[in-house]
């Protein structure tokens, strides 16, 4: 084991805007890290990353995602699948994961192409704008809000609850009190719409849920109950905005420094595939994904204690030369193989085939209307948020 002295900080500026480098030392010099600071263990090389995924016994969900959640080493109140492990996940994916295989999906795309359309034709005959804050931000929360079931005028609420949700200043471990309440506001919100589906349904995720049944422990059959749908809502609201509008960010600015890879896609845009798939391997939108810890585990000579806050690091077993060539290269022919951008296992993230869809759209649709624009790297802006990485502003010209 190396003796090179590493440190990663995931609530630092540095982690927010780059942190590829330090991701490179991880693997090298501290596969198996710890962190005196904040008390938690990261693995950071591919074998690893998708090995923790799948040892839910080691690595648990059980007590929630974030640090501050993982930290408490309570187990997570939240009522949802993302903290859940097998049997109960099991029962729970199950129930919901019907709505989101990809043939399900397939249907969605007369949906999903109308909605971008109808965010990109207002933008038509203007040079410059915003194509993060104007178009990525607003338009994959319409869809997975329309998909739920969420009023047209409630639709961006959700977006701006969730961003508060995931917001932290940099240098801090903790979520503030503003991203407690919007959490609290969001979910009182979806559990209240859950109440109103129940005495009006309809043709929408919600209803469908309110109707479903879902497997006890003893072999039962129950109905989900009102937090519980809330709790669905609010993680399948957050996933289906977050990671499609960081993904669309991430390719334009990707697109404007390899100008050879836009052309390939402008020459074939059936590309676009294995394209998305490069995207969420080079800057993947969920950087590392936390568990908790409930068994002793060596790796790499180091053993990580029973009841400690262990992060998977999915961005940096992107770029593992142990598992691709060339991994620093931004290549959109390059085979996608086991791709671990959208998590890994038993959560692998539950609309990852409309987030697919919504992305290769959203670039086909830019592509059609702009084929020739600049980014403004000048206005470029990051978020600060928990385990997720992009920009909160691409200012771009076209021509």
């Amino acid at each position: 084991m190396s003796t090179k002295t590493v440190e990663f900080d995931p609530f630092s500026r540095d982690f927010f805007d780059d942190p590829y480098d330090t991701y490179a030392d991880l693997r090298e010099h501290a596969p198996c890290y710890y962190s005196e600071q904040y008390d938690f263990y990261a693995l950071s090389r591919f074998d690893d990353v998708v090995a923790g995924h799948r040892d839910h016994a080691t690595f648990s969900s059980t007590h929630g995602q974030t640090y501050e959640q993982l930290k408490s080493g309570e187990p997570a109140q939240m009522g949802s699948i993302i903290a859940m492990d097998p049997p109960e996940h099991t029962r729970y994916r199950k129930l919901v994961s019907r709505s989101f295989t990809p043939r399900s999906i397939g249907n969605y795309e007369g949906l999903v192409r109308e909605i971008i359309s109808g965010y990109l034709d207002p933008l038509m005959g203007r040079r410059q704008f915003d194509i993060l804050e104007e178009f990525a931000a607003p338009f994959p929360v319409e869809i997975i809000s329309t998909i739920l079931g969420v009023p047209p005028e409630d639709r961006q609420q959700i977006r701006h609850w969730t961003d508060a949700m995931l917001h932290r200043e940099e240098g801090s471990a903790m979520g503030s009190q503003a991203a407690a309440e919007a959490g609290m506001a969001q979910g009182m919100y979806l559990f209240q719409l859950s109440q109103q589906k129940r005495a009006e349904p309809a043709d929408d995720m919600i209803s469908a849920l309110i109707e479903a049944q879902v497997e006890t422990d003893s072999g039962d059959l129950t109905h989900l109950d009102d937090a519980e749908i809330a709790g669905l809502g609010t993680l399948l609201a957050a996933a289906g905005s977050e990671t499609v509008t960081k993904l669309v960010g991430n390719a334009m600015v990707l697109f404007h420094r390899h100008p050879d890879q836009w052309a390939m896609v402008l020459d074939d845009p059936s590309v676009l595939g294995t394209a998305v798939e490069e995207i969420l391997r080079y800057w993947a939108p969920s950087q590392y994904q936390g568990r908790y810890s409930m068994v002793d585990s060596e790796w790499h000579g180091v053993t990580i204690p029973q009841h400690k806050p262990v992060f998977l690091i999915t961005g940096a077993a992107n770029r593992d030369p142990r598992r691709y060539d060339d991994p620093d290269k931004f290549d959109i022919t390059r085979d996608p193989g086991l791709a671990v951008g959208l998590g890994h296992g038993l959560h692998v993230c539950l609309g990852a085939a409309l987030a697919r869809l919504e992305s290769r759209v959203a670039i086909e649709e830019i592509a059609r209307r702009w084929p020739a624009f600049e980014v403004n790297e000048e206005g470029l802006r990051r978020v600060q948020m928990s385990n997720v990485a992009g920009y909160s502003s691409v200012p771009i010209t076209v021509s």
